[in-house]
């Protein structure tokens, strides 16, 4: 690593696997740049960039978003249950308790 180089992070998780990737890239990259440096979308062939939503430490930017050094980069999968109506389900449930 020269001293030109950042270092960031790629992270993606599953329900049971979390992966997180350092990659080396040069000052001025964008997030895409990164993504494609981890490798990661050849480890994980269900990633579409043009669906999944990605962020760095939980805000949502887009792919041409530059980074800075230590930032990470997280892709996000789909929600499987919206949790307004899970939250909803579980106060009914507790009403049908009482």
């Amino acid at each position: 690593m020269s001293s030109l180089d950042m270092t960031v992070e790629v992270a993606y998780a599953l329900p049971h696997q979390q992966l997180i990737i350092p990659v080396q890239i040069v000052p001025g990259s964008n997030a895409d740049a990164a993504i494609q440096a981890s490798g990661i979308l050849n480890k994980f062939p269900e990633i579409d960039l043009n669906v999944n939503q990605i962020g760095v430490f939980g805000k949502l930017i887009k792919l041409d978003t530059p980074l800075r050094n230590l930032d990470r980069v997280e892709i996000y999968r789909a929600l499987i249950a919206d949790p307004k109506e899970v939250r909803k389900q579980r106060a009914e449930e507790g009403k049908v308790m009482k």
